[in-house]
């Protein structure tokens, strides 16, 4: 008879315990993370595992050479693609993607491979590969003590795939065709009812495309926003390019004097610093 309520209380007592066990949270020892870059007309999109140094030997002993490396800790690395990118000389569909390397201590091969859970060498199938490239490591002049994934120097099509640990960094260069796809839309947009006149035209004078046809446009947004200094700005740019520097002056003259209305003295520097090259 005495039994039960001893049951009872031992059970109690499991179930307390287990209920306060679950609810505590510690840190983790290789923290997750997840990477949303604009790139392109879209993203590139990275999630991995971020382990630390943590006084170990990284590259050539818990990193082994010449083994496949899942890029990171704990999950598998993945990589994903808002658009068709070319890495090396492959394109690349847009999508998702497994992100490996083989590191070694003169180069490194980066792989992209259709499979997005290898955990570990043995699950790597290298027929599943979609490009790998051979890249070189450089040695960073310091240390660097949690590994990080980056997307860097980026351009409106390019881009480096940037890997960095202890005091070794690799990238990977990444191109996108984005100049056929505005060319496209501009075309679309402009036989339509909405003519962004102002965003073409600054497209086609960063591009170095026909800029008379840039100030053409600008004039028409110069009539949508008589009071758009940065408008201005940007047509004093483009007759400055095509080397009509009078009509620049006097473009740039009109640009600041709309941005001391305004009061903004960005566009005041940058006037002054256009009418200095002319």
């Amino acid at each position: 008879m005495k039994k039960k309520p001893l049951l009872g209380i031992m059970l109690s007592a499991f179930l307390f315990c287990t209920a306060y066990s679950q609810q505590l949270k510690t840190p983790q020892p290789s923290p997750t993370a997840e990477i949303k870059q604009n790139f392109g007309l879209s993203q590139i999109e990275i999630s991995y595992s971020r382990p630390g140094i943590k006084g170990r030997k990284i590259f050539g002993d818990l990193v082994p050479y010449g083994n496949v490396w899942r890029t990171g800790a704990n999950a598998a690395t993945t990589i994903m693609f808002g658009d068709d990118v070319t890495i090396g000389d492959k394109k690349i569909p847009a999508g998702k993607y497994g992100l490996l390397t083989i590191p070694g201590e003169n180069e490194w091969t980066v792989i992209i491979t259709k499979q997005t859970d290898v955990t570990s060498p043995a699950a790597y199938k290298q027929d599943q590969d979609v490009v790998r490239v051979s890249v070189k490591p450089f040695q960073l002049p310091f240390s660097i003590e949690t590994f990080t994934i980056g997307v860097g120097d980026i351009t409106s099509d390019s881009c480096k795939l940037e890997l960095m640990w202890d005091n070794v960094y690799v990238h990977v260069p990444i191109t996108t065709d984005v100049d056929s796809k505005v060319m496209s839309q501009i075309k679309e947009i402009m036989g339509g009812d909405n003519h962004p006149y102002f965003q073409a035209a600054l497209y086609y004078i960063e591009k170095g495309k026909d800029l008379n046809q840039a100030v053409t446009w600008l004039d028409k947004a110069i009539q949508q926003d008589p009071e758009g200094f940065y408008i201005y700005y940007q047509k004093a740019r483009a007759l400055a390019k095509l080397g009509k520097k009078e009509d620049a002056l006097a473009a740039s003259n009109k640009s600041i004097e709309l941005a001391k209305a305004a009061k903004n003295d960005d566009y005041i520097a940058l006037n002054e610093k256009l009418q200095k090259g002319l």
